[in-house]
């Protein structure tokens, strides 16, 4: 008897044993599988179908269309339709297929501050029960805090993955602020270092001092003045300087504030010290004067930097780029005031009126992973900015040009102070409204008038849409981390 008890336990030891070591192996092969690559092995069931992905037009699209789609396809058997339109459209674009119960789209390219928008029309979906059920939340933790924490939920749901670090930074000639005539004489008339300036007087007397010595062949700055792009810079510095966009209690329109006032007219009398026209500058004019050596700063997106250094030289959508004149001459900072806005950026979610939602949310998984989204961001020509930092720390990246360490760690930076675009229910009129008080600011209106009236018409908007339902959004917006300076 005691022999076959022994020889039982041996025999249950041995099944417990083998049972337990199957069950190690599978854990540790699930484990070990990367976000990306469960992404993947989910999604082959769904081989065959297409999925609709909304871009917005130019280069963007040129990821989906001509890197990650086909690598997609290849992988699962799903084809990618890239589904182009302007910017300015996207979201009404999104909203009227939305209600139309189109189902035109599957993946939908979100700005951000729109986000809450799309969420409250029920435009897009929740994306919590698919993290929990392909393992994703992990590698969502390693995305850079400040994309992390104030672009991917609403309501404390999820519902995109922030995928494009987007954040402005100053661009400046190292060789014009390094040389010793210009650091005595500025030093002996301002009596502080010729450095990238922290501040916007130090920006204004660096640029007035520099245009008064290299003009007409070199001036102190030029930058993004078309409104459309300046009321991003608006937005930045009107934080910076303190002000604040709202009274939280009543949600009455604060723009006109003393700050707002001062921020436009210091504004318009920079103009002085920059190219004639400057008015009118996009983001070629001011991306076209910096590579010609034209202009000593200026404050834009990140593709710039790596365009200045001539990264992506030769590459065939790029062909539009000028010849630059300084790829070795060109240094990166933060704004004056450290905190950069994010101006833009986008996230991916799913549409509600996809018919392929699994499939849709494994995509987007799949490109916003660390494995896949590292590959995506050294793309030349897709304006994936780094927003993961994985991406900042990568020894491939940080080779690709001679100061491209230092680029990354300005992104970094800016990773971790930026702030925020406005968010708020249709927010696109609130900011066709800035944009029309900034085009009153270069005609030459009064700033106080100007402002003034800005905050009528937004207060306007606001009791339309109704008070105590803005302020509620606007209040989430307003307590995220970097809405605005702490």
């Amino acid at each position: 008897m005691k022999k076959f008890w022994l020889v039982l336990f041996v025999v249950l030891v041995s099944i417990t044993g083998i049972f337990a070591g199957g069950q190690f192996e599978k854990s540790s092969a699930a484990s070990a599988q990367s976000a990306s690559e469960r992404a993947v092995e989910a999604a082959k069931k769904y081989s065959g179908i297409t999925l609709n992905v909304f871009y917005e037009a130019g280069l963007q699209p040129l990821d989906p269309k001509k890197f990650t789609g086909p690598m997609w396809e290849k992988l699962t058997g799903i084809k990618i339709n890239v589904i182009e339109s302007p910017l300015s459209e996207m979201f009404t674009k999104t909203i009227q297929a939305h209600r139309a119960g189109s189902g035109a789209y599957d993946v939908i390219n979100v700005v951000p501050n729109q986000m809450p928008d799309m969420a409250q029309a029920g435009a897009i979906i929740p994306l919590d029960d698919f993290v929990e059920k392909y393992g994703f939340r992990e590698e969502l933790q390693k995305i850079a805090p400040v994309y992390r924490d104030n672009q991917m939920k609403v309501n404390g749901k999820i519902y995109g993955f922030p995928d494009d670090g987007d954040a402005l930074v100053l661009y400046y000639r190292k060789d014009v602020f390094t040389d010793p005539e210009n650091q005595t004489e500025f030093k002996a008339k301002h009596g502080y270092d010729l450095a990238p300036p922290k501040t916007w007087k130090q920006f204004s007397e660096i640029g007035q001092f520099i245009t008064d010595k290299y003009a007409p062949k070199m001036y102190g700055a030029g930058m993004l003045r078309q409104p459309g792009n300046a009321q991003y810079m608006v937005q930045e510095r009107f934080r910076v300087e303190g002000g604040k966009f709202f009274d939280s209690e009543t949600m009455k329109a604060t723009v006109n504030s003393p700050i707002g006032v001062k921020v436009f007219k210091e504004m318009r009398e920079e103009n002085k010290f920059m190219p004639s026209g400057i008015e009118q500058w996009g983001f070629i004019e001011a991306f076209n004067a910096l590579l010609s050596g034209q202009i000593a700063m200026s404050i834009s997106w990140p593709p710039v930097g790596r365009w200045a250094a001539g990264y992506g030289k030769g590459t065939e959508a790029l062909n539009w780029i000028p010849e630059t004149k300084v790829a070795d001459k060109i240094g990166y900072a933060l704004p004056p005031g450290g905190r950069p806005e994010l101006a833009v950026g986008f996230s991916l979610a799913v549409a509600s009126g996809s018919k392929h939602k699994e499939a849709a949310y494994l995509f987007i998984q799949w490109m916003n992973s660390e494995e896949i989204s590292l590959q995506r961001v050294q793309l030349p020509y897709a304006l994936r900015d780094p927003f993961r930092t994985s991406h900042f720390e990568s020894a491939e990246y940080r080779s690709r040009w001679s100061n491209a360490g230092e680029y990354l760690d300005t992104l970094k930076a800016g990773s971790e102070t930026g702030l925020l675009d406005l968010s708020l229910i249709q927010t696109d009129r609130y900011e066709e409204g800035l944009r029309q008080a900034i085009t009153r600011l270069w005609a030459g209106d009064d700033p106080k008038t100007i402002l003034d009236d800005l905050a009528a018409q937004w207060d306007k908007l606001t009791q339309r849409i109704g008070a105590e339902k803005q302020k509620s959004v606007y209040l989430d917006w307003a307590r995220k981390p970097n809405a605005y300076p702490k």
